[in-house]
């Protein structure tokens, strides 16, 4: 099983002018996320639009993020939606790709018990090989995995950590508590990783970790070595940043912002669209209020 950082970051999949994926770019943002603080990488997640993306372009992209890594940071394939047997399908594709693991999201729209849950988690990481990482955001899916299911499927082989997204930390202290200590729970929110690896988490899976990866790594290391207060002003000082890349929904203000800075990453594929003029000014405001550590063109 390959070694997993702290800090993951979901990456946005760059789409050129006529709406279709952006390769090379995607290759650029792959290399400059790694140089700003990230450990490895997310790709067609909720940040990467994977709803809209088709089959194909998803295995591309993990074959191209894979290529241009190289060794040099772990590739989570998004590979989970709404239909076990789907999910099957594309996490057996990535695997032959060579990825390090898949990210699973809490299937959307059909609501299954919580018993359908452990029964859809654990029926797809027996189908592969791969480590297979939870994803739990009740505000997209309309369905939480409570924290006894996770626990439950922490005993799973392959089932190597959860990312919580649900802002439930009573769930979240509950999962820490009654998993195996290697199981990793990872933020899933960027506002939450302070708490949460003060309660024992593992790290984050960042959004605002595409612009601001070096500070967020510096929050962990200070909390990770005991430096509360240092680590708590970090967190202090990203959190109006943080809100405001969630102004609306992800990734639309983290594009804008990339677009506003120079690295093209093109729009959102409808249903998102482009923020109004409000949520623009806003996002414009708060990106002059901080340090980006993102590696940006020229």
């Amino acid at each position: 099983m390959p070694k997993f950082g702290r800090l993951l970051t979901a990456m946005v999949t760059p789409f050129d002018e006529e709406g279709e994926v952006d390769y090379v770019q995607a290759r650029k943002l792959a290399r400059a996320l790694m140089q700003s603080g990230s450990d490895g990488l997310v790709v067609s997640g909720t940040t990467g639009e994977s709803p809209t993306l088709s089959v194909e372009e998803k295995l591309r992209l993990f074959g191209e993020v894979k290529d241009e890594l190289g060794g040099a940071g772990v590739v989570i394939a998004g590979t989970g939606n709404y239909s076990t047997r789907e999910s099957i399908e594309l996490t057996r594709e990535a695997e032959k790709i060579g990825v390090d693991a898949c990210l699973l999201v809490v299937p959307y729209y059909n609501r299954p018990t919580q018993e359908g849950l452990y029964r859809h988690f654990s029926t797809i990481a027996t189908a592969c090989n791969l480590p297979c990482l939870l994803y739990n955001v009740p505000s997209r899916t309309s369905c939480n995995l409570a924290a006894e299911t996770v626990i439950r499927l922490s005993k799973v082989d392959n089932i190597l950590g959860v990312k919580e997204a649900s802002a439930n930390f009573h769930q979240i202290s509950e999962i820490i508590q009654g998993v195996p200590k290697d199981f990793l729970v990872y933020s899933g929110n960027d506002g939450d990783t302070f708490p949460l690896m003060a309660m024992g988490g593992y790290g984050v899976v960042g959004v605002v970790t595409c612009l601001v990866g070096l500070q967020t790594k510096e929050m962990m290391d200070k909390l990770l070595t005991g430096r509360i207060e240092e680590a708590a002003a970090i967190h202090r000082r990203l959190l109006p940043f943080v809100e405001a890349m969630f102004l609306v929904a992800n990734p639309v203000p983290l594009k804008f912002a990339m677009n506003l800075l120079g690295f093209e990453v093109g729009s959102t594929r409808l249903p998102l669209c482009e923020p109004d003029d409000k949520t623009a000014n806003a996002i414009t405001a708060a990106l002059k209020q901080v340090k980006v550590d993102l590696p940006l063109p020229g």
